[in-house]
């Protein structure tokens, strides 16, 4: 049963992937080509081209991969100047020792492997990013950004926890029953430079696992590296859960998180048989969902699971 499911704004590389797995390509083929789809959309302001800068006004792109075969993984993450991480993530996957590749290193791999180089800040994230910066900075100008000495209190007062969440997410079913998860994002609209969320992470933003199934992450990356969720949801599966069950306990296992964060989190999963869920701390939320039969994917309601709000900001007087 071939079969792919995502995050709502997956739905847009769903059908060019649907079309690679009746052809016979494989879950990696059709993660990567349906997660392009969206890096390349500059509609979308929570991955590649037109997604919300750093703080200091630049795009940082971060992805990840697993192939459930064998659970190999690639990712990149704080990259600069290339459209398309998903595929750096699945070359680092196959073509070196390494899991993870990260800022400069990332960069040049992208080089050599001959990605072409892209400008990826597009006129209306850099006017969202200087309107939320005006705000706060008077009478600094936006050209001081970069050097304020205390840059980590300004990510602090800048932040929108509207803007905090934003990532495509894909996991796929091959007609031989493999499967894969792949995420990419921006990240965090005016994070902290060199911030890595969940996404590129195996076991806290994406995991995939031919025996049980696959689980992949979208919303405050924080809180799913802290409690490992994509691989939490696995693991409760791999120990007799059913999938319903699995992803459930993973959302309840992060209302027994400690400290500070802005709460708030989606993921998709499959098992190993195909048969999906979406599950989030939003109401009515919603994932996509494609199977062979269909000509456009559908969206489909998420499980609701309420994560207690638990952010306050700090007097920075």
């Amino acid at each position: 049963m071939i079969r792919l499911i995502g995050s709502e704004n997956a739905g847009v590389g769903l059908p060019a992937a649907m079309d690679l797995l009746r052809r016979g390509g494989s879950a990696v083929d059709a993660v990567e080509i349906a997660i392009r789809a969206v890096e390349a959309n500059a509609e979308d302001h929570s991955v590649g081209l037109g997604g919300f800068p750093n703080i200091l006004g630049e795009v940082e792109l971060d992805a990840g991969m697993m192939d459930g075969r064998d659970r190999t993984s690639g990712a990149v993450a704080a990259l600069k100047g290339y459209l398309h991480p998903i595929s750096l993530a699945r070359l680092v996957m196959e073509r070196i020792p390494h899991v993870f590749l990260v800022g400069d290193g990332a960069a040049r791999f992208a080089r050599e492997m001959g990605a072409e180089p892209a400008e990826l800040l597009t006129a209306p994230a850099r006017e969202a990013w200087a309107r939320r910066l005006e705000q706060d900075l008077a009478p600094r100008k936006l050209e001081e950004v970069a050097n304020l000495p205390d840059l980590w209190r300004w990510v602090e007062i800048a932040t929108d926890p509207q803007r905090t969440h934003g990532t495509v997410n894909v996991v796929a079913r091959d007609a031989q029953g493999h499967i894969c998860a792949g995420v990419s994002t921006s990240g965090w609209a005016w994070k902290y430079p060199g911030r890595v969320g969940d996404s590129p992470i195996a076991g806290a933003g994406f995991y995939a696992d031919d025996r049980y199934g696959a689980a992949a992450c979208t919303g405050t990356g924080e809180m799913a590296i802290r409690a490992a969720t994509a691989h939490s949801v696995i693991y409760a599966m791999r120990m007799g859960a059913t999938l319903l069950d699995a992803g459930t306990q993973a959302m309840v296992d992060l209302n027994d998180l400690g400290g500070r964060y802005l709460a708030g989190m989606n993921f998709v999963a499959m098992d190993r048989d195909g048969h999906h869920a979406g599950f989030s701390s939003y109401e009515k939320a919603s994932y996509a969902h494609m199977d062979a039969s269909m000509d456009a994917p559908e969206l489909l309601p998420r499980t609701h699971v309420t994560i207690e709000q638990r952010w306050d900001r700090r007097n920075l007087d």
